[in-house]
């Protein structure tokens, strides 16, 4: 059965953890790749799953993962949450990305700033975040 986000769901639920989050991973790489490549060829929705999994995990060595994610298309960028990048919370996103000497990872932490300047951070909590996405791929 070719992966799509029932599947995802099904086999890794939203709380993967150690060679599940490795599969999540490489899947995420996957369809970013193929969305970079051609808008919609990478499954959008699949694509915000697999940054739901990984900003529960809270590692913060995802988060240009799922920046990359965010930045493959218009649609992708549309898809997937800014506060995903912060399963670690916004402080530690905000410290992680600032230590990294990357043109990507300025360009987020660049969006996240002026996110929270625009309020997108209000009252955010990376476990109320997480239960948001749990009431919302609830069946």
């Amino acid at each position: 059965m070719a992966m799509d986000e029932d599947e995802s769901l099904r086999r890794y639920g939203l709380h993967p953890v150690g060679a599940d989050l490795d599969e999540v991973r490489g899947l995420l790489t996957v369809r970013t790749l193929l969305e970079k490549r051609a808008q919609g060829d990478g499954d959008t929705e699949l694509m915000k799953l697999c940054c739901v999994q990984l900003f529960n995990a809270g590692v913060l060595d995802d988060v240009l993962l799922i920046w990359q994610a965010k930045s493959a298309s218009m649609d992708a960028g549309c898809s997937i949450d800014i506060q995903l990048l912060c399963g670690s919370g916004l402080a530690r996103t905000k410290a992680y990305l600032s230590s990294r000497r990357l043109p990507e990872a300025e360009a987020a932490l660049q969006r996240l700033l002026r996110c929270e300047a625009a309020g997108d951070f209000e009252d955010f909590s990376a476990a109320s975040h997480s239960a948001w996405y749990a009431a919302y791929y609830a069946p």
